[in-house]
């Protein structure tokens, strides 16, 4: 049971550190997936951050419009997000792609 209970606070805790770092990506500015990976200590964890960041929405309000695949890539289905990012002047190189080298977050 005690062993349970650890894996769950580790996880809380892995999600609200994901989430503490979306939290500070600055308006008009996207991250990576791998690169918020980076900066929790995780290098190889860019898929755990997306599956964090799908579910979000359960630990409160966030900018995950903010965050990209590696390429600069939108997630495929969310229409919004495109809509969020041009209204922070985000630009783009095309309907699906931002345009990183001009707007990664330099943290």
């Amino acid at each position: 049971m005690e062993n349970k209970r650890n894996k769950k606070i580790l996880q809380e805790h892995l999600i609200y550190e994901i989430l503490s770092v979306v939290e500070e990506i600055p308006e008009g500015n996207v991250a990576t997936y791998g690169q918020i990976a980076r900066l929790i200590g995780r290098d190889k964890n860019a898929r755990l951050v997306g599956k964090v960041l799908s579910m979000a929405e359960y630990y409160g309000t966030y900018p995950c419009h903010r965050v990209v695949n590696h390429a600069g890539r939108l997630v495929p289905g969310w229409i919004e997000q495109r809509d969020l990012l041009l209204l922070e002047d985000v630009p783009f190189k095309n309907c699906t792609h931002v345009d990183l080298k001009r707007c990664q977050w330099d943290c």
